[in-house]
Formats: structure tokens, sequence, C-alpha cells
């Protein structure tokens, strides 16, 4: 039964996450940058969990933002951070994986 209403809802999140990519999202991958070395989705930047908070002027006027890593983990952080900054439009799009598959 919760992987009934997991699946509606990563369903629903990723339809959220397809069209702000569709509408141009800043995608930023919040890992190391040796993990964003070895792979991200494409066109994103990478701005490690630790920088958020001293990068705030990177996000501001910016809609459509999605944070990434490699579980969804960090990126929650990171969405908080920004979110707790006044950032707002802020998606967790989980893993830099699912935020690839979402790629058009």
């Amino acid at each position: 039964m919760f992987d009934f209403f997991k699946n509606i809802l990563v369903a629903s999140d990723n339809s959220r996450l397809t069209e702000a990519i569709k509408e141009g999202a800043f995608l930023v991958d919040v890992r190391s940058p040796g993990e964003f070395a070895s792979g991200s989705a494409r066109g994103a930047v990478n701005i490690p969990l630790e920088r958020i908070a001293s990068e705030l002027s990177r996000f501001r006027g910016k809609s459509n933002i999605v944070v990434f890593c490699r579980s969804g983990n960090r990126s929650g952080q990171a969405m908080r951070i920004l979110e707790q900054n006044g950032v707002r439009d802020v998606i967790n799009g989980g893993t830099w994986q699912n935020v690839q598959q979402c790629i058009i």
C-alpha cells in the first residue's frame, strides 16, 4: 500500500520537475566537485551544499530552481537553506539521475 502512495507522489513530483525544467529551471547539483565531475544532469551548475548559504546571490531573482544530489538528502537540506533565506520556487529534484531523466 505504501508503494502505491509513493509512486503517486513521485509521479506528481516528477511532473512538476519536468515542467520546471521545460521552463528553463536553474539546475543546481549540490554534491561535491568530485561527485559533480563524475556525472551530472545536463546544464547543471555545481554549488556544493556547504557553499549554498554563501552563494545566495546566485539564486536571487531566479524562478524554478531545482536542487539535487546523490540521494535527495543534501538537496533537501539545500532547499531548506534557500527557503529560510527567502529564495522561493525551489524544487528538490532528488537524485541527479532523476533530474537527468526529466530533461527532454
